[in-house]
């Protein structure tokens, strides 16, 4: 496997990935599932930032970040408090409880997603992709990705 092969992996993992999450009940909104989940991991990551210093680390146009957190906000992910230096300025973090609409995404299963993408309904073949998945996700942690920089 080259780079642009794992790249391509990545990418295929990560609309894998968006199948899987559930949907009803959402509505329309302009940000997709993806940069949802970028915002949400470094506001993980980085709690008590503003949305400027999301939007510099993740390298979305501010307006994205704002709707993402709006979005997040929505969800009870997320909770907002107006910086203490400058009252401008809101700063995001996690909320301390977990949501029922964050529950639900966190358990949302992972093999229709992968039946519909091998083309195959073998249990077995979908069990070994999910067993590799999982040892991949133990290995390459998001603290993986601060090592590459």
């Amino acid at each position: 496997m080259n780079g642009v092969e794992l790249f391509l992996l990545g990418r295929t993992l990560m609309k894998i990935g968006e199948e899987a999450l559930p949907t009803e009940g959402l509505g329309a909104h302009s940000t997709s599932h993806r940069s949802v989940l970028i915002v949400a991991s470094d506001i993980r990551d980085h709690p008590n930032s503003s949305v400027g210093e999301i939007a510099t680390r993740t390298g979305f146009p501010q307006s994205q970040v704002s709707a993402c957190v709006a979005r997040l906000r929505e969800a009870g992910s997320i909770v907002t408090a107006a910086d203490p230096k400058d009252r401008r300025r809101l700063l995001v973090r996690q909320a301390p409880e977990v949501s029922d609409r964050v529950a639900e995404v966190r358990a949302s299963p992972i093999e229709a997603a992968l039946a519909t993408a091998l083309g195959t309904d073998d249990p077995r073949e979908i069990d070994e992709v999910t067993a590799a998945l999982e040892t991949l996700a133990r290995r390459l942690t998001p603290q993986a990705l601060t090592r590459l920089h």
